[in-house]
């Protein structure tokens, strides 16, 4: 949130203009540097490509600088006079594209929460795109990624016949990533399967509340997975701000990316718990923040042992992410990607070890310097299980763009 909607001060969002929360990535066409916005939540299926400059001029639309603040800090940049017309024609062309916080984007929030609401299930948004739309090919999608040269093929788990109590895997794009999911999926395959799993996902557009929750079932090329109401609607009934902003599940594909290997390795019957979490280690800092989430996770907690129910938790989401499309001033180098595969093994030690505060306190001390996207899930998912260990299964990185950006993602696996 920008530091004038925190401080309650309301300006004139046509001259103290606020951009959303949206995502960008460099991109090159011939010798033109550019860059591309786009709004992770699906609120806006808009892009909007750039030249530097002009992003330059966005990434001060805080709320904080006005349209002539903007022009004297471009003037300081760029040597050249901004004419005002200029950045009131990119206001306008921003907010006709829902890219900015004020009246048009309130009002088109506000219809797609009642259409979501008003949808008897969450639909599979990205199948089609990021997986197969058919159930056939699906099933046969994700079996090749388990008999890949990279997957875990058929070779027997030595936690076989065991209770699993938690799992970690990526949020990544499957065909790149597919066999580290398999490679998590491999282990409940073959152990005592639970009853309800309870699926943490990163909310990578972000949340006011830290936690959303929806009560939607969910719908997948494979057949639709049942949300468990007695948990979902006793969480709404304790935690009465976890489903305000349910709509996030909307365009998140987090959870949805695990549902198709979850039909593949279980079974037998099951229900989820469908939850997107958005903190990140330095904000546990802040004695508000801890509040929120202590009562969350004690609330699920307890919840959880009320229904009798056995439970494994999924924390889906991602580790490092390097480059140029994510803040850093230059593409990764070989160094640059082995020191933070270095960082993010050692970091994964306290995983394995289930002791989520030191977890915690090795992003804090770098000060996240690594944007560890999948901070909050993963520490949620220590903080719920009750098990003896936790391994890292598989860890690898995929390339977002042609300058190399990088996220890496693991498998891990608890009991």
């Amino acid at each position: 949130m920008c530091p004038a909607m925190m401080s309650g001060i309301t300006k004139d969002s046509v001259q103290y203009p606020v951009l959303r929360n949206l995502q960008f990535s460099p991109i090159k066409q011939g010798e033109d540097q550019l860059v591309v916005l786009w709004d992770p939540s699906g609120l806006s299926q808009e892009k909007l490509v750039l030249p530097l400059n002009f992003f330059f001029i966005v990434q001060h639309f805080d709320g904080e600088h006005s349209i002539q603040d903007i022009g004297a800090l471009y003037l300081k940049r760029f040597g050249e006079f901004l004419l005002p017309s200029k950045v009131e024609q990119l206001v306008a062309d921003l907010d006709q594209k829902l890219f900015l916080e004020g009246p048009r984007t309130e009002t088109a929030r506000q219809q797609a929460r009642i259409e979501y609401r008003q949808r008897p299930f969450r639909p599979a948004v990205f199948a089609g795109r990021s997986y197969e739309a058919d159930g056939v090919k699906l099933r046969k999608q994700i079996d090749g990624f388990f008999t890949s040269s990279e997957g875990p093929d058929f070779k027997p788990s030595e936690h076989k016949g065991k209770l699993i109590k938690g799992l970690v895997a990526p949020t990544y794009d499957l065909k790149q990533a597919g066999p580290v999911y398999a490679w998590g999926y491999k282990e409940l395959q073959e152990c005592q399967q639970p009853d309800v799993y309870v699926i943490i996902g990163t909310a990578h557009a972000g949340l006011e509340n830290l936690f959303a929750v929806t009560e939607k079932d969910f719908e997948t090329p494979l057949g639709m997975i049942s949300t468990d109401q007695q948990i979902v609607s006793r969480l709404k009934a304790v935690v009465p701000a976890c489903v305000e902003e349910e709509i996030a599940h909307q365009s998140e594909h987090a959870i949805e990316f695990q549902l198709p290997f979850l039909q593949t390795a279980v079974n037998k019957p099951f229900t989820i718990v469908p939850i997107l979490s958005s903190f990140s280690a330095s904000s546990l800092k802040d004695t508000t923040v801890q509040h929120s989430v202590e009562r969350f996770l004690t609330a699920l907690r307890d919840i959880i042992t009320e229904s009798g129910k056995t439970v494994c938790v999924v924390a889906a989401g991602e580790l490092s992410h390097l480059g140029l499309r994510y803040g850093d001033n230059a593409p990764p180098t070989d160094f640059s990607f082995h020191r933070s595969m270095q960082r993010d093994l050692e970091m994964l030690k306290h995983a394995e070890e289930l002791k989520p505060e030191e977890f915690a306190a090795y992003i804090q001390r770098e000060n996240d310097q690594r944007r560890i996207s999948g901070f909050s899930p993963i520490y949620c998912l220590l903080r719920l299980v009750q098990a003896e260990k936790g391994q890292v299964l598989r860890y690898d990185r995929g390339i977002t763009d042609q300058y190399n950006s990088t996220v890496t993602y693991a498998s891990l696996v608890f009991f």
